[in-house]
């Protein structure tokens, strides 16, 4: 009897898993911004600095100022 649950058990747990799928994801196209306007405004926020304009918030790197989200 013992053994008869432990094969339904098996089939049970090898009947429900899934095989893998793939899933493609496109990588983003990100805006690099070289000069950041002159009514930017500097933002701490959690201790790293963000700068600020038009309702959004950049964060900057080497080759200029990159949107993110905070």
């Amino acid at each position: 009897m013992r053994l008869l649950f432990y094969i339904l058990g098996i089939a049970f747990v090898l009947s429900t898993t899934s095989c893998a799928t793939r899933v493609s994801v496109r990588p983003n196209q990100t805006k690099v911004i070289t000069v950041a306007p002159k009514n930017h405004k500097v933002v701490i926020i959690k201790g790293k600095r963000y700068y600020y304009w038009n309702g959004k918030h950049y964060k900057k790197t080497t080759r200029g100022f990159v949107m993110v989200r905070v």
